[in-house]
């Protein structure tokens, strides 16, 4: 992978911040956006604007190419049968939330068990945890291990013959660690419980086979994936999406309206209702087309130089904690510490000033905060663009922010 050719496509990043060279390190909040995929968006509204499905026309036409073709090319990238399986959402919190509530209602009942982490985003906790209270569920926790792994004899020993839903996060958004979920789900499977994948971060930096993985459920972002906002995936088995209810009623999602009954379309539109994020998908198809073109295992394996690179440079700072897995195989690539006596939005805010942007707080996992006994975290986060010099002024700004405070009180 050449790197100076991936940065040179990122037009973002040739800028100064604090009349600094910009260092982005936050990409598993945001990844930014190559130049094709800020064109493929800017292409669809300046020449071929139009809703999808609706018309003959021209442009309507052209556009409904380019969304449905955009559906396909997720199709490949998650290696699902068909594209009946691949529904285009929100985001992965509404793909969560939608599993949550059409499947869940239907398949959870009282005293069923709903097994997911403590490291899990509030996206794949709240929505579980909400379900529990409707229907009278038990929501249990799989221990995790000091460094924030999971050993498969606790999910054996958490998962019962009571457990209708579990679902894990393939990687988490705070320690980094890569999540045995192949694994996972076929101890969930031989107690004829349901698997449900949190892919935000894992979609963006592995290479992923939902029939490899056999989930029954998988949700992802555009976002993070160098694809625009505003878009995500739902994947579902197609025997499962068959039975479910749709969540949002109205135009595009229905075949037949009379006065008291409706009918809806086939997979997947039955959950699209409304217009949907057209640029958005679109945009998608070509952050995939952009990342295949790199390869999913060139990029992990670049990621893990960097991850490797940066626990190695973190520990000579002395008074700092790097939470997560301490082996580099072990985790994707993003680093979450605190320095002693300092304050993670301090932290931040000095590195800010150096021109590096990370992320400080809570990071939307609060109870895995509680479990590591912190109220805050510091997460410097890593993708293709970024390169060893970047963790080099992460590193030298942390430094300078731990001198500063230091001197000052």
């Amino acid at each position: 992978m050449d790197i100076k050719e991936v940065r040179r496509q990122f037009p973002i990043l040739d800028q100064e911040v604090n009349d600094h060279p910009l260092v982005y390190l936050d990409s598993a909040a945001t990844s930014q956006k190559p130049l094709r995929v800020i064109e493929a968006v800017n292409q669809y509204y300046r020449e071929y604007n139009s809703n999808v499905h609706r018309g003959v026309h021209t442009l309507g036409t052209k556009a409904t190419d380019r969304y449905e073709g955009a559906r396909e090319k997720v199709r490949k990238f998650i290696g699902a049968e068909s594209t009946e399986e691949v529904v285009f959402t929100k985001g992965t919190t509404a793909g969560l939330n939608l599993v949550a509530h059409s499947f869940g209602n239907d398949h959870v009942q009282e005293g069923d068990e709903i097994v997911i982490t403590y490291m899990e985003h509030h996206s794949n906790l709240i929505p579980w945890q909400q379900l529990a209270k409707r229907k009278g569920a038990v929501l249990k926790y799989m221990p995790m291990q000091e460094d924030g792994t999971l050993r498969l004899e606790d999910v054996q020993k958490t998962i019962t013959d009571q457990t209708k839903m579990v679902a894990v996060a393939l990687i988490s958004n705070v320690l980094g660690t890569i999540n045995p979920v192949r694994e996972i789900a076929k101890i969930a499977h031989s107690h004829g419980a349901y698997m449900v994948v949190d892919a935000a971060q894992g979609a963006p930096h592995l290479k992923i086979d939902v029939k490899d993985l056999e989930c029954d459920f998988l949700a992802f972002s555009s976002h993070k994936m160098c694809g625009p906002t505003g878009v995500g995936v739902l994947y579902g088995k197609k025997a499962l999406l068959e039975n479910m209810e749709p969540l949002e009623y109205g135009g595009e999602m229905i075949d037949f309206v009379g006065l008291y009954d409706s009918t809806w379309k086939e997979l997947p539109w039955k959950f699209e209702g409304g217009t949907p994020i057209i640029a958005g998908a679109i945009g998608l198809g070509e952050a995939i087309d952009f990342l295949e073109e790199i390869g999913l295992d060139a990029i992990q394996a670049y990621e893990h130089n960097l991850s490797a690179y940066a626990l190695d440079q973190l520990s000579k700072v002395e008074g700092i904690t790097v939470y997560g897995p301490k082996k580099a195989d072990q985790r994707a690539g993003l680093v979450t510490f605190n320095l002693k006596d300092v304050h993670p939005h301090d932290v931040a805010t000095v590195l800010d000033a150096e021109g590096i942007a990370i992320r400080a707080g809570h990071h939307c996992a609060q109870p895995l905060m509680k479990w590591l006994n912190v109220s805050a975290t510091a997460r410097a986060s890593f993708y293709l663009y970024n390169t060893k010099e970047d963790i080099d002024k992460l590193v030298a700004g942390i430094v300078k922010a731990k001198e500063y405070f230091t001197n000052v009180f």
